[in-house]
């Protein structure tokens, strides 16, 4: 489980079919072989952990269901650790299990130094969003400031856009969503409710 709080902005050294290598300070310190890292919101296993650097083997299933498959050597991207009992939960509850991949419509600029930015998302992720409610791009917990009928807007603070990867996000670049757990399972309970 992870906050949405990101860590350390890494940078991909290499991804090659089922590999991916990403380097890394804070998010290696502690991530022992066997061990979860969120990269762009995406629950990854730690498969060696050469200096500097952690692997992740990818397997079809996250590659068809994520944007990862879009990274290239070089590219940033967001990292960070499960939480533990003792850690503050600062965002929300994240899995780090990728529902569906969204589209930066527009970013635009405030006068604080932050930005608004909208998504488009897919349809069927519409029904668990909601005004003021909790949703992970790329990794980052983020709360809803608007909606449409098919995008929402989030309003980042200039902190986030420095230490994430929605600093250097463009226009019809591709994030990684996954909505409030929370709403699943009321959703599911309900469906679940009827048919008893």
């Amino acid at each position: 489980m992870f906050s949405g709080i990101i860590e350390e902005r890494g940078t991909v050294r290499a991804i090659s079919g089922d590999h991916l290598i990403i380097e890394a300070q804070t998010a290696r310190e502690e991530s022992e072989l066997g061990a979860s890292v969120a990269v762009n919101g995406v629950c990854l296993t730690v498969v060696a952990r050469p200096v500097g650097t952690l692997e992740f083997d990818l397997s079809q299933e996250t590659m068809a269901r994520t944007s990862l498959q879009q990274l290239h050597a070089g590219d940033p991207v967001n990292l960070e650790r499960p939480v533990t009992l003792s850690t503050r939960l600062g965002g929300h509850i994240v899995q780090g299990h990728v529902d569906g991949v969204g589209t930066l419509v527009s970013k635009e600029p405030n006068e604080d130094g932050g930005a608004t930015l909208v998504l488009q998302l897919p349809t069927r992720l519409m029904r668990y969003i909601v005004e003021k409610g909790s949703i992970t791009v790329d990794g980052i917990s983020l709360t809803v400031a608007a909606l449409t009928e098919d995008t929402c807007s989030v309003a980042l603070i200039p902190h986030t856009l420095k230490a994430t990867t929605l600093g250097v996000a463009a226009p019809q670049d591709q994030v990684n969503l996954e909505v409030d757990v929370l709403a699943k399972y009321v959703e599911s309970l309900m469906q679940n409710g009827e048919k008893s």
